[in-house]
């Protein structure tokens, strides 16, 4: 009898050493892993920056205010002092919106630095746009501090109609901002897209 109740207890054994590795949560296999140095894209915020301040240099350096030089019948090289944002937004303003816009690129620079680093592997584009838009926003926020106003330069214009004078940083944040909402919808799809092919 005690070797039949020994017996029972070795059979038993098994069973309720399985029962915590039966209860433990299943590991998500659909995880997606972080990119490796993803901080090592910063050198294209450095690009933008550097493009810009020389380009800036130049203009400055080798246009009359507000003299217009045609390059093309649609295209001018007019160097222009913007006190507001991009494309000259809030220009007219006294002056509050300097420091305003400066506390925001900042802000904003900081808060991609900070995405950037913990974007996923498969996020090349947002890897480009995040960079892209954080030199283009410290480009601009350079001439602030210095010069309080932002130098433009590139001015467009059809039929007597002038689109606002802009410059390379402009064109960084404008470019990463069109790359980071085409990664967002169209990651978004390749994402469900590859979740129904893996099950």
């Amino acid at each position: 009898m005690l070797k039949d109740k020994s017996m029972l207890n070795e059979k038993k054994a098994p069973n309720d050493k399985s029962m915590p590795n039966e209860q433990q949560a299943p590991k998500d296999t659909n995880a997606r892993p972080t990119m490796q140095r993803p901080l090592s894209w910063l050198w294209l915020a450095v690009a933008v920056i550097a493009l810009d301040l020389i380009t800036k240099y130049v203009a400055s350096s080798q246009l009359g205010y507000a003299q217009p030089v045609e390059i093309l019948p649609f295209f001018n090289l007019t160097l222009l002092h913007n006190t507001g944002a991009a494309f000259s937004f809030l220009a007219t303003h006294p002056g509050w919106q300097r420091w305003f816009f400066a506390l925001i690129a900042v802000g904003a620079s900081v808060a991609l630095t900070v995405w950037l680093s913990r974007i996923k592997h498969d996020e090349k584009l947002l890897a480009i746009a995040l960079p892209l838009i954080i030199g283009g926003a410290l480009g601009n926020l350079y001439d602030r501090l210095v010069h309080g106003y932002v130098v433009d330069f590139l001015s467009f214009h059809v039929a007597g109609w002038y689109y606002p004078a802009f410059n390379v940083a402009d064109i960084a944040i404008t470019l990463g901002a069109v790359a980071l909402i085409w990664e967002s919808i169209m990651g978004e799809r390749r994402r469900k897209k590859a979740a129904k092919t893996s099950h």
